[in-house]
């Protein structure tokens, strides 16, 4: 698994090598004010968020002040420690449901249907039986999408007409699941703008349907973000957390240039874990979250 994770976290590299290297050049000598200000940019600009990027900060300046001969190499071990302690995850829910409902939401070119294929898959491997529902009534393409990802992986897929009732084809997958014996069901939803509060009410609906036919579902909400869009991802997370709690987050597309210090940002200021990172197109290109490895990749170390 870690040399996978390795793997997969490869699209750090080149931010990897700026991040240490500038940290390491910063404190090469005896740091004044302005270097610390520089620091507070370097965080930043990786995407850590203005909060962590702050605190992060104060905490080096007063470790500095108390150890004025700390070496560079402790001082990127203590911020590495810090994020840590931010990324430190609650146990994933078990799955002892039956059927175990997973909804997926998500911005339009999120990665979303294409994450949810990839989670099938994973739990197909896994040994367990899986249901995809086609909740994207009002994407065609993402139906079509999602029946040639059941094909691919061998699961079997609820569907409706184009632009039918989401909540419709939740509650038929359902009834489906439970009449099935099927362990795990996955739940598409329409790509949605997190400004259009029709759509968000819409989804609400959705999990007001689940909750009637299983009392407890979902199990698990997963906001899957586009890890190449920084900070607006917090900003999609915070608001659907208002419409629909969040129990994970799934950041898609690290295959590109993203700087991923978004997953740090995210889970300090909103206390939802990362539990899934996904990169390329294929079933495999995607793995539970490791914090650890994470912040090793961001470090380059």
């Amino acid at each position: 698994m870690f040399n996978f994770l390795k793997k997969i976290l490869s699209p750090f590299s080149k931010l990897k090598s700026a991040l240490s290297q500038k940290i390491r050049s910063l404190f090469s000598r005896a740091p004044d004010d302005s270097a610390f200000e520089h620091l507070e940019q370097i965080f930043y600009e990786a995407d850590l968020g203005p909060a962590t990027a702050a605190d992060l900060v104060n905490k080096v300046r007063s470790l500095y002040r108390k150890n004025p001969t700390l070496e560079t190499e402790q001082i990127l071990s203590f911020v590495k420690q810090e994020l840590l302690e931010i990324l430190a995850l609650p146990p994933s829910p078990p799955l002892t449901a039956s059927p175990h409902v997973i909804l997926f939401v998500g911005v339009n070119g999120s990665g979303k249907t294409t994450s949810l294929a990839k989670l099938a898959s994973y739990y197909r491997k896994e040994g367990k039986n899986v249901l995809i529902a086609a909740g994207d009534t009002f994407r065609a393409a993402a139906v079509e999408q999602l029946e040639t990802w059941a094909k691919r992986i061998g699961v079997d897929i609820i569907k409706s007409q184009h632009k039918g009732d989401p909540a419709g084809v939740a509650f038929d997958a359902l009834s489906a699941a439970k009449a099935r014996g099927v362990d795990i069901v996955l739940i598409d939803t329409a790509g949605r703008l997190q400004t259009k509060s029709d759509l968000m009410e819409e989804l609400a609906k959705v999990r007001r349907v689940c909750q009637k036919q299983i009392p407890d579902s979902p199990h698990e909400t997963l906001l899957v973000v586009d890890a190449t869009i920084g900070q607006n991802a917090l900003d999609q997370a915070q608001t659907f957390h208002r419409f629909t709690p969040i129990t994970g987050i799934v950041l898609s597309k690290l295959d590109g240039s993203a700087k991923g210090g978004i997953a740090v940002a995210i889970q300090k200021n909103l206390k939802i874990p990362i539990r899934w990172v996904g990169t390329g197109e294929s079933a495999e290109d995607l793995a539970p979250f490791e914090p650890k490895e994470y912040v090793e990749a961001l470090f380059g170390d």
